[in-house]
This record gives structure tokens, sequence and C-alpha cells, in this order.
């Protein structure tokens, strides 16, 4: 008979179970990601959220009849967790930018809230990024993103996910 190890208590593993399942989201985005004057572009999404990797990481995929371009939307997310450095990573994909996985987002939590850091290059320019997790308890959930053009001394939030369960 083989046995798997038990997961050691409280080394982050566990973090993002709370986003496991079905959700509806209520999405924003900037018609402009760098500019934080421009209009906000609000549209629906549902989403599930499935475990990997004996608990390790999960995959989300979500869909949208009309995204933040006007016309269907998909997009899925892959996080994975490192139990040596207790470092969650974040890949994202999606049929606004087809063909593109963006380069993986590093962090953790502390309580409810997770912080997430790592660059890319949009529309030519390079960005360093930032996604914030925030665990609303049980039927809800919070995700935000915001870019810097400046070494990130200052950030726009350029999208927003409101998650509730559906």
């Amino acid at each position: 008979m083989t046995t798997s190890p038990v997961p050691p208590v409280g080394d982050g593993r566990a973090d993002f179970d709370f986003l496991h399942g079905s959700w509806r989201i209520a999405a924003r985005r900037l018609s402009d990601v760098f500019d934080p004057a421009s209009p906000w572009v609000d549209f629906d999404l549902t989403a599930e959220v499935r475990p990997v990797l004996a608990g390790l990481g999960n995959h989300e995929v979500c869909h949208g009849p009309t995204g933040p371009s006007g016309g269907p939307f998909d997009g899925m997310t892959l996080r994975l967790f490192d139990p040596r450095t207790r470092t969650w990573r974040i890949w994202w994909a999606s049929t606004g930018d087809p063909g593109h996985l963006d380069p993986p987002l590093e962090g953790r939590f502390d309580g409810t809230r997770g912080d997430f850091h790592g660059r890319d290059r949009v529309a030519g320019t390079d960005v360093d990024v930032h996604f914030r997790w925030d665990d609303g308890g049980g039927d809800a959930a919070s995700w935000a993103q915001a870019f810097s053009t400046d070494g990130a001394r200052t950030w726009v939030t350029n999208f927003t996910m409101d998650f509730r369960r559906g």
C-alpha cells in the first residue's frame, strides 16, 4: 500500500483553495490600460476553477459572450505552488492576445490577501505588473491588476474582477 505524504500545515499550498468551484464575475477594464482617465469597460464572465497536481495548483477557465473588446472572450489561468520557496506563480492566456502566455507573476498570501508581482511587455511597453487577490470568505473574492511604467513608483489599476458563487 502506498501512502501520500501529509502536506505541511500552513505552508501556503491551500491559499487559493477558496477559489475552487464555479463563479460569476463582474469584470471591469480600462479601455486604455495605461491611462487612468480612460473609460472603464464592464463585462460579465463565468469561471470554473479546479485543483491540479494533488492540490499544488489550480486551473481556471473563464468565458464571456462579450469581453473588453466587445466580442466573445475566453481566458485561462494556471497557478502553481512551489513548497520549497512557499511561492505561487500565476500564468495567464486569453483570446485578447491569441498565442501569448503571459510571463508568470510570483508571490504569496498574507492572511486573506495575496500579492503577486512580475514583468511583462504590453503594447510595446515594458511594465511591472501587480495582481492582488482578496478572499472574501466563501461566496466572494476579488482580483485587481495594476501596471507601472516607472519602475514601480506609481501604479495604474486597470482591470478588476468581483467573483460571486454561481
